[in-house]
């Protein structure tokens, strides 16, 4: 690996560690002709499905946005950051496992749903309402009875 502050060709490993739940490997490295060091990340490079947006555009998938929609659901909620890094890696695990080129931007927001339906109800709820665009209340108690009725019938939801 080169350099990145002299540009030297050749760099040495000093330290390799697993980090991120075993997701990356990070290296240490250094450069034997500036003695300067740096770390490195190791991951694997997985091709994740476009998403088709409702305008029939096609973007590509980003981590990043499903994580910030969540948090912004999330907001002011007692759910703790590596519960919300889960949740995404489940929905990425699940688009990866579908082995499906595209996915359409509804299916995505019912897979943040599902998750954020695990995590908190308040979030939920608040998601659901932009997602769905809620127009009044009764929406907002169809969903709640949604959620009720699920919740009977024996599936708890995680432990955050």
């Amino acid at each position: 690996m080169r350099c990145p502050f002299c540009r030297h060709e050749d760099t040495q490993v000093v330290d390799s560690r697993v980090s991120e739940d075993g997701a990356a490997i990070r290296r240490r490295r250094r450069c034997p002709a500036c003695d300067k060091r740096f770390t490195t990340y190791e991951r694997v490079e997985l091709s994740m499905p476009a998403v088709v947006k409702k305008d029939g555009s096609r973007t590509e998938f980003d981590r990043r946005k499903i994580a910030a929609s969540m948090q912004l659901a999330l907001r002011k909620r007692p759910v703790a950051a590596d519960a919300i890094d889960a949740a995404v890696a489940r929905i990425e695990y699940q688009l990866l496992g579908s082995g499906e080129r595209e996915v359409r931007s509804e299916r995505l927001g019912e897979l943040v749903m599902a998750e954020l339906r695990e995590l908190d109800m308040v979030a939920f709820v608040r998601f659901a309402s932009v997602y769905r665009r809620f127009e009044d209340v009764s929406e907002f108690e169809d969903v709640i009875g949604e959620f009720r009725r699920s919740s009977s019938a024996g599936t708890p939801p995680r432990k955050r």
